[in-house]
């Protein structure tokens, strides 16, 4: 059961019932509750303020990658269905722990240049002698990047471990209409590989 906090006034009467005990004068006694008043007072006001104050979360998180290039170009993805070709580039340490069949560490960032692939007279995506899609113009950016403690703020049902997501416009902006919902939900099942869905490629990439 919740005990009830005493009233100010009923708090006055026991300051001074003590106060006549220990012959100290009311005016004492009256700093003291006005003291008491004035703690409870901001205590209340914090906890309120933690109710009101949301927690941060979100990909307001995730800076723009500048030395991505530094890191590893680990694969590259042909995607018919939108006619992108698609580098992702991470560390050397996330290399070395998915080898491992290991978490990825803490400040991992997973990189995905998206470039429009270079069409023919059709419009179809045309192919180098690999059968591979050749890539035409930048045209933006995708940003997993992984922190320690990242993920609390959200439920279980949504929370990818310690990943946030962002996007980017090829000029390095944010892409405000970039649906960061769909990231969560599209890596959610991959709880097993650490949310990554190139978690194999990396495995077998060459550092």
């Amino acid at each position: 059961m919740l005990r009830r906090e005493p009233s100010p006034r009923a708090l006055h009467g026991v300051y001074l019932s003590g106060a006549n005990r220990r012959g100290e004068s009311q005016g004492g006694d009256t700093m003291t509750i006005r003291t008491f008043v004035t703690i409870a007072s901001v205590a209340g006001a914090a906890a309120a303020l933690a109710v009101i104050v949301p927690v941060r979360a979100g990909g307001d998180k995730v800076a723009f990658p500048e030395n991505h290039a530094a890191g590893v170009l680990f694969t590259t993805v042909d995607r018919a269905d939108n006619k992108q070709f698609r580098e992702f580039y991470t560390s050397a340490a996330a290399l070395d722990a998915a080898k491992k069949g290991e978490p990825l560490p803490s400040g991992t960032v997973i990189t995905m240049l998206q470039y429009a692939a270079k069409l023919d007279a059709q419009g179809n995506p045309e192919k180098d002698a690999n059968g591979r899609f050749i890539k035409g113009n930048l045209i933006g950016y995708a940003v997993m990047e992984k922190r320690a403690g990242w993920g609390a703020e959200y439920p279980d049902n949504v929370r990818n471990g310690e990943w946030e997501y962002q996007a980017l416009k090829a000029d390095k902006s944010v892409n405000t209409g970039a649906n960061l919902s769909a990231c969560f939900n599209c890596h959610k099942p991959l709880d097993k590989q650490d949310y990554v869905y190139l978690y194999d490629k990396m495995k077998t990439a060459a550092k």
